[in-house]
Order: structure tokens, then C-alpha cells, then sequence
């Protein structure tokens, strides 16, 4: 898969930069030593970690070159690592392991965050934020343009969807045994945006990105064609006009 782009991404930085506020608004942590930002992106989060905890040592780490070029831009002060979370191990001294919107590319991540949730110290915590939007129309239409066109047996189209999220119960199960709390809950974002082609440009710097990093230039205007389409119909003008992306989201605050 192509990289992603931290352009795209950050045209809606406003809104994607509320969920990691609010989970690190539940992060019961004074004085952390060392902080990690997984999955970093374009810094949005990272600053975030850094305004809460300026005494301590921030690190940003993500698997995107032009995610890490945006954050090394906009943080200079900060040091931005280019590693895969999936087999990335955290240093001893980490007390908090932060995670904005990056787990749920993984295919294995709740073992995952088991594993990195065992290595912190004692009263470290792990922090994480994953979309659980797989229901909601915005992704439903993107599966369904995917197996309907010319690009339906292209493999990496097929392998573009996200899977469903676990149940909150199965990651309860899975670290509570390993940690003295946990929280667990869900908020749903209702993110006002200007027009239904608007959804198409937000999801354009995330969900859709594994559907279009194969295809040719033609292919992709004919594959947002056809998801536009089905976004519009989807999703009805409020009275001004502007549209509601519904946008679920699972949060989890573990201490080790």
C-alpha cells in the first residue's frame, strides 16, 4: 500500500483532534516519565502529549514517512521514530503508551496491546482510541463500491476493509487480568460536515486510502465517483444544507 498522505489527512484536523482529547483528558498520569504517541500521524496527537506533560520525555512513532515528515515540521522539539507498532517493543522507563486512531489497522491488535500493555511499570497506563464506524454507511458504501466494478478482483481491494472491532467485553477479558483498572466506553462523534462530497474527502485520508493506493488514476476517479454517489444518497442536507457523519468511536484506559 501507497503511503498516507498527511495533506489529506490533516483537512479535518479540528475533528479528528477531539478524540485524542478527550481520551487524554481520562489519563489518571501527573508526571509521567517517558510518553509515547503510536501512531503518531502528522503530530495532531503528539502536541496534545506534549502540552499536558511538558516535562516529560514525548516520542511520536508511526509507519508513515509523510506522516513523520508533517510531525517533524511541526514539533522539531520532538523525536519521531519510523517503527511498526505490530512488533515495536516500549522502553522500560515508558509511563504512558498513547494510541489515537491506529490499532484497528492491525490484524492482531488486542494481542498486541495485551503485549504492550504487560511491559509497562507498574502504574503505567495504556490509552487507546479506535473508530468503530465498520457499520456505518460511510464504510458499508465503500465495501459495496469495492465488489461492484472494474477493480473487483483486484486482491488489494478486497483486502481494503477494516474488520468489525471486538466486543468491549473480549478486550475487558483479554486486559483486565494484567492490569489494576480499566475503562471502557464508547462516544459517538456527529461531525458537521459542509456537503456529502465533504465525507468522501475526510475518509479519503483514512478508510479509503487501502481501496485507492492500487488503482490507476482513471480507476480511482471512477471509484470516488461511484462512492460519491452513494455517500449522497446516504446522507440527507440538515436545514442549512450541511450533512452529519456519524462517527462511532471505542476508547480504553488500562493501568498496568
Amino acid at each position: 500500500m501507497e503511503d498516507w498522505s498527511a495533506r489529506q489527512y490533516l483537512k479535518f484536523e479540528d475533528e479528528r483532534t477531539r478524540p485524542p482529547r478527550d481520551l487524554l483528558a481520562q489519563v489518571p498520569l501527573q508526571h509521567p516519565r517517558l510518553v509515547v504517541d503510536l501512531g503518531c500521524g502528522p503530530g495532531n496527537s503528539t502536541e496534545l502529549l506534549l502540552e499536558r506533560f511538558p516535562q516529560a520525555e514525548v516520542i511520536g512513532l508511526d509507519s508513515s514517512p509523510d506522516m513523520l515528515r508533517k510531525a517533524r515540521e511541526r514539533l522539531p522539539q520532538c523525536t519521531f521514530v519510523e517503527a511498526d507498532i505490530a512488533s515495536w517493543a516500549a522502553d522500560p522507563r515508558t509511563d504512558l503508551l498513547f494510541a489515537n486512531a491506529s490499532f484497528q489497522w492491525l490484524p492482531d491488535h488486542p494481542h498486541v496491546l495485551r503485549r504492550l500493555l504487560e511491559a509497562l511499570p507498574a502504574g503505567g497506563v495504556l490509552a487507546v482510541q479506535m473508530p468503530d464506524n465498520t457499520r456505518e454507511p460511510s464504510h458499508v458504501l465503500q465495501r459495496e463500491v469495492a465488489a461492484n466494478g472494474p477493480w473487483t478482483d483486484n486482491p488489494e481491494v478486497k483486502a481494503a476493509p477494516r474488520s468489525d472491532l471486538p466486543a468491549p467485553e473480549e478486550y475487558y477479558d483479554l486486559l483486565g487480568p494484567v492490569c489494576s483498572r480499566i475503562d471502557i466506553w464508547h462516544s459517538i462523534y456527529n461531525h458537521v460536515m459542509a456537503t456529502p462530497p465533504a465525507i468522501v474527502e475526510w475518509f479519503k485520508g483514512s478508510a479509503l486510502q487501502p481501496y485507492l493506493s492500487s488503482l490507476d488514476a482513471a480507476a480511482r476517479e471512477k471509484f470516488l465517483a461511484a462512492y460519491t454517489e452513494k455517500i449522497a444518497a446516504a446522507y440527507k442536507p440538515r436545514f442549512d444544507g450541511k450533512v452529519l457523519l456519524r462517527f462511532p468511536r471505542l476508547f480504553i484506559v488500562a493501568v498496568r
